[in-house]
């Protein structure tokens, strides 16, 4: 069967290497990976090996964002994961190369090499460039901030549309330090993709270049007989972390490096988080809450010259093992970092003196949620809650300025199983945005932000809504307080109030009561716990 599609005797002699390719026509961070692979098969055959390319599933966040759709993005984590495993455990792959984009194929490929646990390494297909409008660089950032500007008429239909038409040129993922580069950056400091790869630009010359690279690094994975459990440590998952701390990177790595750490069958909480991010400063001034995107990182000398810094701090354990047989520490003495750069700043001069992950817990949030603060928030706010059972409830409420300063937007009901599927809010925090409003107003939520939110926003609440967590038990106008100093987030009511109001709460019905949304609403864990599908329990 295999001569049948063209494969010869020679060909099946060599190892076999899968090439999971996350490819798909509908978004532009995927867009360009058909070609990438083929760089990838050109490197694994000059090297020795046979590749196997095969395509799995893709969501696009940003194209869902705001929509019933959304509820798919996280979901598909868990096919994509799913997808590879199968494949590579039902053609016996010798190894494999993930070839991955937008934001949900990179975690996935990773906790499909965990779970596999057979040589392989991850290339992320790489960054957008920014856009030009009106002589300022964008990205897709600003078109969702618009719609809040153009909501309160700051911005005409016409000047948004042509905002629209530029903020994304081609192909590439979203291009600050959102979901996809973040977890892109994760991908090297936690070993299992090759340094300064996946910071070079999609459409940058050199992709091709280092695509063809994977393919002699797979194959020496195979032969020296390192494989992803080697290199998926406690020590490269503190690393990881403190890599999205020092960037001001997404909230989104802290669900995606849990569910990692429980696929790999490594310790690591949610406090973790807190604890790397406390004693890591803010190194990169990078969007949304910075100046820079993305390419602009990879013309400073991209994630090498990251790593080079916090080794150079000790920030990070420069011993780590990574795919490349190197350690971390010898991967990031080989960064080069350009004249006069201004992107990311020498360790003793941070923008601030600890990381952009906030964990807070309290009578609202008794299991924790997660913040993301870069200095330009406020660290305290207190202010009546106003509560929404949906996303789209919420969305109206700002479209309709309803929303007021000095207001906690309370979104509930859209966590893991809830939603189901934990969307993200962009919609809604970028709209506050958009109306002036991102410096008085707080957002709290059981569902998940965008990499691109920015302000005051407290997600990840558990336990979630549909579980009968505390956020069930809010009502308009019960006063709200986020204290970052203190690590809280509380409703002021006592406790006794509390437990009358969950004890006559009943859950609502389940969106989906069949369909792959209700197998994951059946299957999901806790946002804590990454969020990830387990069998379920008798």
């Amino acid at each position: 069967m295999f001569k049948a599609i063209g494969f010869s005797d020679a060909d099946l002699d060599r190892p076999l290497v899968g090439v999971a390719n996350t490819w798909i026509e509908t978004m532009p961070c995927n867009f360009h990976l058909r070609e990438l692979a083929t760089k990838v098969k050109e490197g694994i055959r000059a090297a020795g090996g046979t590749p196997m390319e095969f395509n799995t599933i893709a969501i696009s966040d940003g194209e869902t964002m705001g929509t019933e759709g959304m509820r798919a993005s996280l979901v598909s984590r868990e096919l994509i994961a799913d997808s590879i495993e199968l494949v590579c455990r039902g053609q016996l792959f010798d190894a494999v190369v993930a070839v991955v984009g937008c934001d949900k194929t990179i975690p996935a490929a990773a906790m499909a090499l965990a779970r596999l646990n057979i040589p392989g390494l991850i290339l992320y297909g790489g960054t957008i460039a920014p856009g030009s409008y009106r002589g300022r660089e964008v990205t897709i950032q600003d078109v969702f901030e618009a719609v809040g500007a153009n909501a309160v008429g700051r911005m005409t239909d016409d000047e948004l549309k042509e905002l629209e038409n530029v903020a994304c040129p081609g192909a590439g993922a979203c291009g600050g330090q959102y979901t996809a580069n973040t977890m892109a950056m994760v991908m090297e400091l936690i070993g299992l993709s090759p340094m300064g790869f996946n910071s070079v630009p999609a459409l940058e010359p050199r992709k091709d270049e280092v695509a063809h690279q994977c393919g002699e690094i797979v194959l020496n994975l195979l032969q020296s007989g390192i494989r992803p459990r080697d290199i998926l440590t406690r020590t490269g998952f503190t690393n990881a972390i403190a890599g999205v701390a020092s960037t001001g990177g997404s909230t989104n790595a802290v669900l995606h490096l849990l569910a990692l750490a429980r696929e790999a069958g490594v310790p690591l909480s949610i406090d973790d988080f807190q604890t790397v991010s406390a004693r890591t400063p803010l190194l990169a001034d990078l969007k949304p809450s910075g100046k820079y995107f993305a390419t602009d990182l990879y013309r400073a000398g991209g994630t090498a010259l990251v790593a080079k810094r916090l080794v150079e701090g000790r920030y990070v354990e420069g011993s780590a093992l990574t795919v490349t047989g190197r350690s971390l520490a010898e991967e990031a003495s080989a960064a080069r970092e350009a004249r006069g750069q201004q992107v990311v700043r020498p360790f003793d001069r941070p923008l601030k003196s600890d990381g952009g992950l906030y964990i807070l817990r309290g009578n609202l949030a008794p299991d924790s949620c997660v913040v993301k603060h870069t200095g330009s928030e406020r660290p305290v706010h207190r202010g009546p809650s106003r509560v929404f059972d949906s996303e789209e409830e919420a969305m109206a409420a700002v479209a309709a300025k309803r929303i007021r300063p000095g207001d906690v937007v309370v979104i509930r009901y859209e966590g893991p199983r809830g939603g189901p599927g934990m969307r993200e809010m962009l919609g809604v925090t970028a709209a506050i945005v958009g109306e002036g409003l991102g410096s008085s107003v707080a957002l709290v939520t059981d569902g998940r932000f965008s990499g691109a939110t920015r302000g005051l926003m407290a997600g990840h609440v558990a336990p979630e809504a549909a579980l009968g967590g505390p956020i069930a038990a809010l009502r308009e106008g019960d006063t709200v307080t986020i204290d970052l100093g203190a690590r809280l987030v509380s409703v002021e009511l006592d406790g006794s109030t509390l437990e009358h109001r969950l004890s006559v709460w009943s859950p609502p019905a389940p969106r989906y009561a069949e369909g792959v949304f209700a197998k994951y609403a059946a299957l999901v864990c806790s946002a804590p716990e990454g969020a990830i599908t387990r069998p379920i329990q008798k």
